[in-house]
């Protein structure tokens, strides 16, 4: 059992103070900042947590570790990221994006 496997959408703190907040930071940062990385522009319509809060309400509010994606980035390279613990990917000049990886 995980920390939010018995809670609501709302209980895990994505009420309706995050709703704003979150509308807030995309219309203040509306690019995905994985794709910029690699050289695309795709608007980002998540709001994701640098590290996973997994329910430290201070971590979840702390504006520097929110990073604006594109879904298909959240839902795939972030996935992986927090997975494996290395950004997958390279930008238009072919180098990893990760800065911690083992070609830099």
């Amino acid at each position: 059992m995980t920390w939010r496997s018995d809670k609501t959408t709302a209980q895990r703190g994505y009420g309706s103070k995050w709703q704003r907040a979150r509308a807030q930071y995309l219309a203040n940062n509306p690019l995905c900042v994985i794709c910029e990385r690699q050289g695309a522009v795709t608007a980002a319509t998540v709001v994701d947590h640098i590290k996973p809060h997994r329910g430290d309400s201070k971590l979840f509010w702390r504006r520097s570790n929110w990073q604006a994606l594109c879904k298909t980035c959240h839902d795939s390279v972030k996935q992986r990221h927090e997975h494996k613990g290395a950004e997958p990917g390279g930008n238009a000049d072919g180098q990893p994006v990760d800065p911690g990886d083992h070609w830099h």
